[in-house]
């Protein structure tokens, strides 16, 4: 099928969100500029996964120019997004795989967001242990018309940060962990299998 690729090479946001409470919550990333927006859907380990790779693909690019690339150490305070998704919350597509690089030359970063394959209902690329799984070189040429469609977005490398720092917090923001068994806890407490069934409350 003819492939449909969502562009935003200056966004106004680009921010991970949910909706729902916490246990319930779909994660989203949601893509906004000139009036229009796009909403893909992803799983709760690809937002968190993505924002570890961008942080360490940013500190990659720090290390390799030897501090002179324009990437700061931290996200700037004046970039914080904390306001929630735009609404309607009206999902594009279901995220199967992502891909990341690094456009040395206009010195940006470019974060890929493909859908699963409608047919195969599987991710379109990458693979199950590493939902980001795609990197670097594993980019949609732009000569690629067939297949899922793709979210493409680019990013200054403090807007990097700051979307990596707002999905970082989005994700623990949900249910606390037991500190016994690492599971999520209910606000009804849950059967934690390391005390013999009886239930722990957090």
């Amino acid at each position: 099928m003819s492939r449909q690729v969502f562009v935003y090479d200056r966004p106004e946001r680009f921010i991970a969100g949910t909706v729902g409470q916490p246990g319930q919550r779909t994660f989203y990333l949601q893509a906004s500029a000139a009036g229009r927006r796009t909403t893909v859907a992803l799983e709760k380990t690809q937002v968190a996964l993505l924002a570890e790779r961008l942080e360490q693909l940013l500190d990659e690019v720090l290390r390799r120019s030897g501090g002179t690339a324009a990437v700061p150490a931290v996200a700037p305070v004046e970039l914080a997004d904390n306001a929630p998704l735009d609404t309607p919350v009206d999902e594009d597509f279901r995220v199967g795989a992502m891909a990341l690089a690094w456009d040395d030359a206009a010195e940006r970063v470019v974060v890929e967001a493909i859908a699963l394959d409608p047919e195969a209902d599987q991710p379109a690329e990458g693979n199950d242990e590493d939902p980001t799984g795609r990197e670097d070189d594993g980019l949609i040429a732009d000569d690629d018309v067939e297949g899922p469609p793709v979210l493409r977005v680019r990013l200054t490398g403090a807007q990097t940060r700051a979307f990596a720092q707002r999905a970082l917090a989005v994700v623990a923001a949900g249910r606390p962990s037991c500190p016994f068994c690492g599971l999520p806890i209910d606000p009804s407490g849950h059967i934690c299998p390391r005390s013999n069934g009886y239930r722990r409350r957090g």
